[in-house]
């Protein structure tokens, strides 16, 4: 009949675990390509990486990337090259930075430099000079104010793609994952997969946390 709707059949309130099998990486939804193994690639993850590790909504980090690379700054060099000044009065500013713009300006261009003059502005060459995952991570852990959190967020996307790239999954993962009757034990934590049904559980947890507030 004319101007009845159709009844909707409940939304599960868990989400299959198929569907986080196929859930997008953040590297994805940034535009990069993890997969094709370039400096490029894993310097805007990197770069992704600094910002999502912040005290900022996901929304503004997401935003203050997409300014980065709107204007250009896909490398260590071009970064160095804007300089603090354009760091902060036009990419924080288009990114939504309303504080520590002047802090995080600061870490970008001291990582980048880092970057540079450790690692010839190569990640690979970080990744390879690194004796095992443990090294590697405590290499990026020198970096200026890059702390455990921001390290997992670089490195669990890259698993896949790098073979020293082996952090453990984060203890809020693991306990989304147990509220949620998802087994990561049956996952090689290794694989595409994994990292999928991570990034889901995570944008889960947000989901819920969000819902909560």
């Amino acid at each position: 009949m004319v101007g009845r709707q159709r009844a909707r059949a409940p939304l599960p309130s868990q989400p299959p675990q198929s569907i986080l099998e196929h859930s997008l990486l953040y590297s994805e939804e940034l535009g990069i390509d993890l997969a094709r193994g370039t400096d490029d690639e894993y310097f805007c993850w990197f770069l992704a990486s600094l910002l999502f590790g912040a005290r900022i909504s996901e929304t503004t980090a997401k935003n203050t990337h997409r300014a980065f690379m709107r204007h250009g700054l896909t490398t260590p060099a071009k970064v160095s090259a804007a300089g603090w000044d354009f760091l902060v009065s036009t990419i924080m500013h288009e990114g939504g930075y309303v504080r520590y713009d002047g802090r995080k300006s600061t870490q970008v261009l001291r990582d980048c430099e880092t970057l540079i003059t450790d690692y010839d502005g190569s990640l690979r060459r970080l990744h390879d000079s690194a004796c095992d995952s443990r090294d590697l991570e405590e290499k990026l852990l020198r970096f200026y104010g890059v702390g455990p959190v921001t390290v997992n967020i670089f490195l669990r996307e890259l698993r896949p793609f790098w073979a020293k790239s082996a952090p453990d999954p984060l203890p809020a993962v693991e306990k989304m994952a147990q509220q949620l009757g998802v087994d990561l034990a049956r996952y090689d934590q290794k694989s595409l997969i994994f990292a999928r049904v991570e990034a889901g559980l995570i944008r889960r947890r947000r989901e819920l946390a969000g819902r909560r507030a």
